[in-house]
């Protein structure tokens, strides 16, 4: 009687996510079961709250409690200023692989120098985001003006490339009034609606509200549109953009005139999930970090153009 090879184990994966109140974010934990089916891989999804401290105790959670099945491998979108250098050591020194997303961490090339595990980087080119969004403020405002620019929280990466990229390409008679939320619809409602209580907002001429994120975005239309009706009008009919550009969300807002614009940054939980399944097969490297590009919802060119056909039916042509 011929032996039968040994089953392989079916691997598990943690992924790790900052919140699930942000549209991208949902996004990243439906690509991530959606792999994990495909591929034959057991994805166990955690929230961290937007809090730092909580997805670090989650994290050692899965490293060090011996009472939990330890997984082959945890990818995590980090929610707040740091990667977790020391959480990052124990799992590779447990044998556990880790997976960075859309963020720096400069611990990579020494884990992959020191242990036997996949340790990489996955991201979207978040100052090619902002660029293109300083492109879309060009495109949606071809004689300058006044933009209510919504940023991540000062400790994100993410955030601060994005301004990065935005500053440097947005055309010098477009000034940008900033302020800050947390990557969901209910903080940038919150932080909006203060705004619009003060006197400064009451005096001040704004053309266009651009947002790193939709969730923000339409935060800020929530806003808008419970302050007083006298101001309403204006405030509803300003342009508003925003970042992330998921299929149900973001497009839909777009194609049905709620944003003015979007930029789509696919989810890579899943582009994660293939990496190291197919790294567990053959045994082939994987690369220190994968980016992957961005694109403006609707195309640059079609922006200009609703541009273009605004002015002329304002000019009476």
């Amino acid at each position: 009687m011929r032996n039968k090879a040994p089953l392989m184990k079916r691997p598990s994966f943690v992924v790790s996510l900052t919140n699930n109140d942000n549209d991208y974010q949902q996004e990243q934990a439906a690509a991530a079961e959606k792999a994990g089916r495909r591929l034959g891989v057991d994805v166990k999804i955690i929230h961290a709250d937007n809090d730092a401290l909580t997805q670090s105790q989650q994290l050692l959670h899965y490293v060090q409690n011996s009472s939990v099945a330890r997984p082959d491998a945890i990818m995590f979108e980090p929610a707040g200023g740091t990667a977790f250098p020391q959480v990052a050591r124990a799992a590779a020194a447990a044998g556990i692989g880790w997976v960075v997303l859309n963020h720096e961490a400069d611990y990579i090339t020494e884990l992959r120098r020191t242990y036997k595990v996949p340790v990489f980087a996955i991201s979207s080119d978040h100052e090619a985001v902002g660029r293109i969004q300083g492109q879309q403020f060009a495109a949606l405002l071809p004689n300058g003006g006044s933009i209510l620019y919504i940023e991540g929280p000062a400790n994100s990466p993410a955030a601060k490339e994005r301004t990065t990229g935005m500053l440097k390409i947005k055309p010098a008679n477009i000034q940008v009034k900033t302020m800050r939320a947390n990557w969901t619809e209910e903080s940038a409602y919150r932080t909006v609606s203060s705004w619009l209580r003060l006197r400064t907002s009451q005096e001040s001429h704004m053309d266009l509200v651009g947002a790193q994120d939709d969730s923000m975005a339409m935060g800020a239309r929530k806003a808008f549109s419970e302050i007083a009706e006298a101001e309403r009008a204006r405030w509803m009919q300003i342009p508003i953009t925003g970042c992330d550009g998921m299929p149900k969300t973001g497009q839909t807002w777009v194609r049905n005139g709620t944003l003015a614009a979007t930029i789509f940054i696919r989810p890579n939980t899943d582009l994660a999930i293939e990496m190291l399944v197919e790294s567990m097969k053959s045994g082939a490297p994987l690369p220190e970090r994968r980016v992957t590009d961005p694109e403006s919802v609707p195309s640059l060119q079609e922006l200009a153009k609703a541009a273009a056909g605004r002015k002329q039916k304002s000019a009476g042509v």
